[in-house]
């Protein structure tokens, strides 16, 4: 059996244990379990974090106190609204990226009825104009950049988050295992997270590392990486 696949019986594991995980120390109030119900309702693809991440998030960002986040690829907003829950209400601001129009008015929707509209914006377009945009009027300081969009792009992703970055600036990179085809693959997303990887280890203003996951979508995973200099 390739290292990549796992048994039905194996996955339905998995999603035991994550249901545990969640019932037990994942609190998911009515505004995030709201988001997710109205993301199926737009049929949006199922590809948010999952609770427990999305927590995860939360706490990484509270326990640096985190204020400014940056995040590239919105959806539906539910990882947005976890954002805006570690950094509210306090000054906090999260800028979030999304590509398809009709994704961010369902994030917007969603944050709006978190209460997070005055927290969170909305950028519509392609990431990459809009980061050089970002760059062009001076904006910077962001003190926790989460990478989730088009994976092919990750590394020119992470040199923005750089330029935006300060010492001590967390910047998480999702879907780096991709059920192990990144190993594999030639595809432009697989090709993209190596690139990301390659980018990181020849970088010498950060320190990283990266975990792989397994889960109700399977077997992934995510980088993590500190600005040190």
């Amino acid at each position: 059996m390739p290292a990549h696949e796992f048994k039905a019986s194996e996955y339905a594991k998995f999603d035991s244990v994550n249901a545990w995980i969640e019932t037990s120390l994942v609190k998911q109030d009515a505004s995030l379990a709201s988001c997710l119900e109205a993301n199926a309702t737009a049929q949006l693809e199922d590809i948010d974090v999952a609770p427990n991440e999305g927590k995860f998030h939360y706490l990484l960002a509270k326990m640096n106190k985190v204020k400014r986040v940056l995040e590239i690829g919105t959806l539906g907003g539910y990882s947005a609204i976890w954002f805006a829950k570690a950094v509210a209400p306090v000054g906090g601001k999260v800028i979030t990226l999304e590509f398809e129009p009709e994704h961010a008015k369902v994030a917007r929707s969603n944050i709006a009825n978190a209460g997070f509209a005055d927290v969170v914006e909305v950028r519509v377009g392609k990431a990459l104009d809009t980061l050089k945009k970002m760059r062009e009027d001076g904006e910077e300081g962001f003190d926790y950049v989460f990478i989730d969009a088009d994976k092919s792009n990750n590394a020119g992703y992470l040199k923005y988050a750089l330029e935006f970055a300060h010492v001590g600036t967390v910047i998480v990179v999702d879907n780096v295992v991709r059920q192990g085809k990144v190993l594999e693959d030639k595809d432009a997303h697989s090709e993209g997270q190596r690139k990301a990887f390659e980018f990181l280890k020849g970088e010498k203003r950060v320190e990283c590392t990266a975990l792989q996951t397994v889960g109700p979508k399977g077997w992934d995973g995510f980088a993590v990486a500190m600005v040190v200099e």
